[in-house]
């Protein structure tokens, strides 16, 4: 198995394990959601402050920044400190690549 599909498999199963769990899976839904039908954006109206994300989940602050910090880990989402707020967002290309690995995985282009 050569190098690339290593890298390439292992990437996606730190995603999986990531998403494994319900709240990150809300989480990340809810970043997924949050964007403006058909678009993609890193832009600032498309990301959420932790505390939002609290709100809009019911997850307490210190389990919202747990799972947090494992979705960032895996590489699903980014996350900036802007003065006192922490803004998360999930990067376009993340989306894709998840795209396209479902693609190819029922044998799409």
């Amino acid at each position: 198995m050569s190098k690339y599909k290593n890298d390439y498999s292992k990437q996606f199963s730190e995603m999986f394990k990531a998403l494994s769990n319900e709240h990150r899976l809300e989480i990340f839904l809810y970043l997924a959601k949050n964007c403006f039908p058909g678009e993609l954006s890193t832009d600032k109206e498309m990301r959420a402050s932790v505390g939002k994300l609290g709100e809009g989940l019911g997850i307490a602050p210190s389990t919202i920044s747990h799972h947090l910090k494992e979705l960032r880990q895996s590489g699903l989402i980014r996350m900036e400190r802007k003065g006192k707020t922490i803004e998360c967002w999930i990067e376009p290309d993340t989306l894709e690549d998840l795209i396209q690995f479902f693609q190819q995985a029922k044998g799409g282009k």
